[in-house]
């Protein structure tokens, strides 16, 4: 491994994605790259909701951010958070994926978003497919497939500092190889 450090962190929303990305670049003192689509909704004046949208009938939305990501990436040691990030980042020293269960994630994402947990179960069902089917069309990628990440993680089973510790113990460990 070089002595730049390449980390890749997937999951679907509610997972824990944001907050354990940044506090293992925090703990490891290195960028975090967490461009989002809320973050482009941002740039360009638009509601989240606006935005996915848009990138459901033209793909420029998925490519640009996809590109911005990985060009990020490139420059030097980081945590990647994102989506596709284990997909897409090939050259990732750890790819992690975090993973919980749908109930788990509309309760995190409807306490998050202050939205009653019905509303937000309807948006994130909804959410999944249309990235799921956004994905397939536009790479390829089946996202219900990650088993070739180097490490999955249920966040149910641990808090956020939790889950940092076991990606760290990893780390260590493929250090040592």
């Amino acid at each position: 491994m070089s002595n730049e450090l390449r980390i890749a962190v997937s999951g679907k929303s509610g997972c824990g994605n944001t907050t354990v990305s940044r506090l293992l670049a925090e703990r490891l003192n290195i960028r975090l790259i967490n461009y989002t689509f809320h973050d482009m909704a941002a740039e360009r004046g638009m509601t989240f909701e606006e935005l996915c949208r848009h990138a459901e009938e033209d793909p420029q939305y998925d490519l640009y951010l996809d590109r911005k990501q990985v060009e990020l990436a490139a420059q030097g040691s980081c945590v990647l958070g994102s989506r596709l990030a284990i997909w897409l980042l090939e050259q990732a020293d750890l790819k992690i994926y975090l993973a919980a269960s749908a109930e788990v994630r509309a309760r995190r994402i409807a306490d998050r978003e202050k939205i009653p947990v019905e509303q937000s179960w309807r948006s994130m069902v909804e959410r999944d497919e249309r990235d799921q089917q956004r994905y397939l069309r536009l790479y390829g990628l089946d996202t219900e497939r990650y088993d070739f990440a180097d490490l999955v993680i249920d966040t149910e089973r641990y808090d956020q500092a939790g889950v940092v510790g076991l990606i760290l113990d990893s780390l260590e460990k493929l250090q040592k190889t």
